[in-house]
């Protein structure tokens, strides 16, 4: 029955086939009426003829993997009763509950979570729960976590630590039970794809306001937590974005490591050190419940940090010492990552334009010029726009070839961190009360539009449109902004203007972002991987 399933009821994909069946989706109908029209023959069951002929006229089939589920068309009656007995060797039940977990996950949630909440996605799926409605009580109760880590109190701290663990087993929950069941949705991709974020920074914002009460002012470590994690985030997207499907893609630091993968320990060693979402959840619960929220800010700067640290440099020896050429797709991604202005005004990298070598000590150098001048600066001095001008001179020079170079992946990356430390130094420079806090929404709405374009990009579909970005002002728009604004108003109405930003930001990219969710085009796709 679940190799029936997975076959004809996974709506992720166009088509999809087993041994025997065949379904399409309304994209694929038109290749599988041009297949039927044909009439194949040849030897095997005619779905399995025409599964052939809709792949031949250049529609993926997807084949998913049987493992020890079975699938056939026997032709005779010892046939029939061998596959028989084969299926009936099978417990469908026990397949179900072990693939409904990802292949790939962290240490904590293999141990000390997935052999519990695989039973509740059953239990959900028996009672007609949908993944969407698991995934709203885990934003939920992330959100009421969040409220009791904002009193203060030592018994908000610790219901905030417990309330944030059971966030996470129903945030597992929800993706399981989507595989169970084979729920997925467009919808469902898009909660699924924000609502961690949405999760980790409102607490992160609880924490600051508790602080707050007891007199302890950590504003500015949880906006660094949020940009180190944002900044981390954008690293590993766009180095798997530039390299997935280049070509010659080996080198010696990528087959030390799938040599390490063969040792079990150092799996579990290398996916735990870099403090992935189960890890640094269950940290932060722990250190909320039984010390104060500067110390947890502390403990997540050190730790993914150091997680950060330890992955970028093993991407870098990667990407130069492999001998690889970047496609042009990769080229795409990385100019749509790099979420620029100039970009979005003149729709790309100039057209035949040879890749430049100089791109990102370009970005690094911009970069570099507007976080040093904000920092040396006095709060609203004139250098400081004149540094942003730079910034976006270097910027626009930087992505004005394709990015194909061994290390072009790093320069979203880089636009990140002058974008948001930038909005982070001046805020703490203006030392009024709610400069840091409206920073804080500030990064976060524009974190979001970062994490919405990378999940389109991962979807298969198109980028945010161009008027979006052109709207928003791109990466080089808002830091120009944001220091005028500095230079322009008094300390006390700066808060202001940030919080009208931020609320301007958030509602241009949350409405485009429903709208393209919700879209038949939206693909239906959910996290496989290694947890964020």
């Amino acid at each position: 029955m679940h190799a029936l399933r997975l076959a004809l009821t996974d709506p992720r994909f166009d088509a999809c086939a087993v041994p025997g069946a065949l379904a399409v989706q309304p994209a694929a109908r038109a290749a599988l009426d041009k297949a039927a029209a044909l009439a194949p023959g040849g030897a095997g069951s005619y779905a399995d003829r025409l599964a052939a002929a809709v792949e031949a006229a250049g529609t993926t089939v997807q084949r998913p993997e049987l493992g020890t589920l079975v699938a056939t068309v026997p032709a005779t009656t010892a046939e029939r009763d061998e596959a028989v007995a084969a299926v009936a060797a099978v417990d469908d039940e026990a397949v179900r509950l072990r693939t409904a977990v990802k292949s790939r996950d962290g240490f904590f949630t293999t141990f000390f979570i997935s052999p519990y909440s695989r039973y509740i996605a059953r239990w959900c799926a028996r009672r007609g729960l949908t993944p969407n409605q698991v995934t709203t009580a885990s934003l939920i109760t992330a959100l009421i976590a969040a409220g009791c880590a904002a009193t203060g109190d030592r018994w908000g701290y610790v219901a905030a630590g417990v309330l944030l663990l059971v966030s996470f087993v129903l945030d597992c929950t929800d993706g399981q039970l989507a595989r169970y069941s084979l729920q997925y949705s467009t919808l469902g991709a898009w909660l699924d794809a924000t609502f961690d974020r949405a999760k980790e920074y409102s607490f992160y914002a609880g924490l600051a306001l508790g602080a707050a009460r007891n007199g302890d002012d950590v504003w500015a470590l949880a906006l660094g937590s949020m940009i180190l994690m944002t900044c981390r985030h954008i690293v590993d997207f766009a180095f798997n974005e530039a390299n997935h499907d280049a070509t010659a893609n080996t080198s010696p630091t990528a087959a030390l490591s799938g040599r390490l993968d063969s040792v079990g320990w150092t799996v579990w060693l290398r996916r735990m050190i870099i403090l992935p979402i189960g890890e640094r959840w269950a940290m932060i619960a722990v250190l909320t419940a039984f010390t104060t929220p500067r110390i947890v800010f502390y403990a997540l700067l050190v730790g993914c940090a150091f997680g950060a640290l330890y992955t970028t440099a093993g991407r870098v020896l990667r990407s130069l010492t492999r001998k690889a050429t970047r496609t042009d797709r990769a080229a795409q991604a990385l100019a749509d990552l790099a979420d620029s202005a100039v970009l979005a005004w003149t729709g790309g990298p100039r057209p035949g334009k040879r890749p430049s070598r100089a791109a990102l000590w370009l970005a690094a150098a911009g970069a570099v010029i507007v976080i040093g001048e904000a920092l040396r600066s006095d709060f609203g001095s004139p250098w400081v726009i004149a540094a942003a001008i730079g910034y976006a001179g270097f910027s626009a020079a930087a992505v004005s070839a394709p990015l194909k170079g061994a290390l072009d992946w790093l320069v979203p990356p880089v636009f990140r961190v002058a974008e948001y430390v930038t909005v982070l130094v001046l805020a703490a420079k203006a030392d009024v009360p709610g400069a840091l806090p409206a920073a804080f929404g500030l990064v976060a709405a524009v974190a979001y539009h970062h994490y919405d374009t990378v999940y389109r990009i991962r979807g298969g579909s198109s980028a945010p449109p161009h008027w979006l970005v052109r709207t928003t002002g791109g990466h080089e728009g808002r830091v120009l902004l944001t220091v005028v604004l500095a230079a322009v108003l008094a300390r006390d109405a700066f808060p202001v203007a940030l919080t009208a930003l931020a609320v301007f930001v958030a509602l241009v990219v949350l409405v485009e972002s429903i709208r393209f969710w919700v879209s038949s085009g939206a693909p239906a796709v959910h996290d496989e991987g290694e947890p964020a």
